[in-house]
Parts: C-alpha cells; structure tokens; sequence
C-alpha cells in the first residue's frame, strides 16, 4: 500500500468561509457539517504520506474571471464571493495549509478546467485522486468526470467528508459518480482501507 499512497493525492476542494460558514456569501448547507470529516481526512493522508492538494477559488475583486451568471456579485464597491484577498475566500477554521502541501487556484467549477492541476500531478507521479469538500453536484462533481476523463487510475470520493445543499442532492450525485467508476467510501472505510 506504501507505493500506491507516493502516487495518491487529496484534492481538499473549495473549504472556504465564503462556501461553508453560517454566514457565507454562497453557502452550502451541507459545509459545516463536514469540516472534522475533512479535518481528519487531511490528518490521516498527512500519516500516510499522500500529497495534499488545497483547491480553492479566488475571484478578481472586480469578478473579471467570474462565470456569467454570477457577475453580478462583484464590482465597485462590493466583495463578491471569494474574492481574493477577502475573508471569505480564506480557508475554514482547522484547515491549513502545511509545507509540502500544494494550493491551487481556481475559477471555474472542475479543479482540472484552464489549471495547470493534471499536468503538476502528473509531473509529480500522481495517478490516484481522493477529494473532499464542496460541493457534490458543482465542483466535485466536475472535478471526479474530468479526473475519470483523463484516465486516472483511481478516483476517490469520500461520502462524508463531502456535502452539497441536501443530503438527497449529495447522494444523488454521489450515485453518478459512482456509476462511472468512482469509489465512495466513508472516511473510516477510506482509512481503514489504507491501513
């Protein structure tokens, strides 16, 4: 299992303030809960030694690198949703980022569109992804399609240690998911499997 984990990686995808706290400009209801799940998913990948990747969003105050549909959000005057530099795009309270870890950024839903992500994991000898975060149907969705699209070996969603706005709309998706290859284990599952 050791060699596998040196080709591992833990995509922690969009635990910001601004997707997870109370009073979160885009918040999903699912994101609080998850926070020790994820917590101790990055504990756990830390003592197996597989790489950590923090995917988070951070926008033009301006929203000049905003999807259409949520322009609106930005400009003049206002802090639209993870925005740089805001506090709402900081990462959640218990989550942060180590030496050796790596942080990505990105603008669009799937950590994979106009990133350098696939060719940093490649170049790294990653062949294996495991996410967590937020949210199922958006960016962890896109995220596992475009990592099963470009062959990875083995893609991993952990069930409760990601959230969307319901449980019905999580399982939903994680059922996709699963339909096309994807494992979703538990974290216990996940942890036990790598012991």
């Amino acid at each position: 299992m050791a060699n596998t984990r040196k080709h591992t990686a833990l995509l922690v995808i969009d635990m910001q303030k601004d997707f997870v706290e109370e009073d979160g400009l885009t918040r999903v209801d699912g994101g609080k809960a998850i926070v020790p799940s994820v917590i101790k998913a990055v504990e756990v990948a830390r003592e197996l030694g597989i790489f950590v990747v923090w995917v988070v969003r951070e926008h033009d105050p301006l929203g000049r690198d905003v999807e259409l549909f949520r322009r609106h959000f930005y400009g003049p005057g206002k802090i639209g949703p993870v925005s740089e530099g805001s506090v709402g795009a900081e990462l959640v309270d218990g989550l942060v980022i180590k030496e050796g870890d790596y942080k990505l950024v990105k603008t669009r839903f799937s950590a994979f569109f106009a990133t350098h992500l696939h060719s940093f994991l490649q170049s790294n000898g990653i062949n294996s992804v495991v996410i967590v975060g937020v949210q199922t149907p958006n960016c962890i969705r896109q995220t596992v399609f475009d990592a099963v699209a470009l062959d990875y070996q083995s893609v991993t969603v952990i069930v409760d240690a990601t959230a969307a706005a319901t449980p019905d709309i999580h399982f939903a998706n994680v059922r996709d998911m699963k339909n096309v290859g994807v494992a979703t284990p538990t974290l216990q599952e996940w942890r036990e499997s790598n012991a």
